[in-house]
């Protein structure tokens, strides 16, 4: 819906597309101001979100193609996701669907590119993919050039792309989950259990630096979120620390005044975590960051110039 908003702005004057003194103004600007015509940017878009712990993934569909799961043993297949209106024409809403997939299974986004052409109707390129999309325990790259060479992807009438990516999903003793009331002895609590957690998993070397950031994210939730906070750990190829709660604000990182008390939480975040973001839930949104895992290097110093951006 947000990309929708934005794709919408791009062709209306003044708009997203206008502004900022762009040194390209759209071809809407040329238009006589007396037509007040503007621009239609469309563009089609699969957004998927999968969670290794429920090995699940949310699917919403913006005019794209299905995405194609194929698991071991099987034939590969489309999935049913309702297709919806493309980006920019606006006023229809965008339908979630929760598919559940199996460990090892593969699933294949792609561009209609890949599959339409001239001479090849879509449905035909359809079921070239999934004729093509077998032996999903060889290596990815294994399964995209045979893929690729296996289609007609000569023809050269459009622009193509192709992400395979296999479900592996975190065994339970690599996830710390826990629910919070909401009351200020939740932040002390979080940071306990972070840390006994840590150290469990062996990650010594991360306990300040996590302890620090999950008081900053629950207090947050906890001060301006909604509803019941939850705290979850997943060591997997970095450490992922999330904070959901209930409200749907999404946080905004903001530069504190010198004379402010606060306001340099998500600053923090940003500086000391490999990366961080939020994303919003059906019942509200959470707020991740994640750090590498220790490789035996001492961690790196912050540099004057960073600490003094946060003032």
């Amino acid at each position: 819906s947000a990309l929708d908003e934005v794709a919408r702005g791009l062709g209306t004057p003044g708009g997203a597309g206008t502004s900022g003194g762009s040194q390209w103004p759209s071809r809407a600007a040329h238009k006589s101001r007396e037509a007040d015509l503007s621009e239609i940017y469309l563009a089609t878009c699969v957004y998927a979100v999968y969670d290794p712990v429920t090995r699940r993934c949310t699917f919403a569909n913006a005019g794209h193609l299905p995405p194609a799961v194929v698991e071991p043993g099987e034939a590969a297949l489309l999935l049913d996701v309702p297709p919806g209106m493309p980006l920019g024409v606006g006023g229809e809403p965008f339908e979630e669907v929760e598919v559940e997939l199996k460990e090892g299974s593969l699933l294949a986004l792609y561009t209609d590119g890949l599959v339409e052409s001239r001479d090849h109707p879509l449905d035909e390129g359809l079921e070239a993919l999934r004729a093509a999309l077998v032996e999903p325990e060889r290596p990815i790259e294994d399964v995209c050039d045979h893929v690729l060479s296996t289609l007609d992807t000569r023809h050269g009438e459009d622009d193509i792309a192709l992400l395979v990516a296999r479900i592996q999903g975190l065994p339970a003793d690599a996830v710390g989950d826990w629910r919070l009331p909401r009351e200020p002895r939740s932040v002390g609590r979080a940071r306990e259990l972070a840390r006994d957690r840590l150290l469990d998993w062996g990650l010594d070397d991360l306990v300040d630096t996590t302890e620090l950031l999950v008081s900053e994210l629950v207090t947050n939730a906890l001060r301006y979120g909604e509803g019941e906070t939850r705290l979850r750990l997943l060591r997997d190829r970095t450490l992922v620390c999330e904070v959901w709660d209930a409200g749907l604000v999404q946080p905004r990182r903001r530069r504190a005044r010198d004379t402010d008390e606060g306001g340099r939480g998500l600053q923090l975040v940003g500086l000391l975590s490999v990366a961080w973001g939020s994303r919003r839930t059906p019942r509200g949104k959470i707020v991740w960051f994640e750090l590498a895992l220790p490789d035996g290097a001492p961690a790196a110093e912050l540099s004057v110039e960073q600490l003094l951006s946060m003032y």
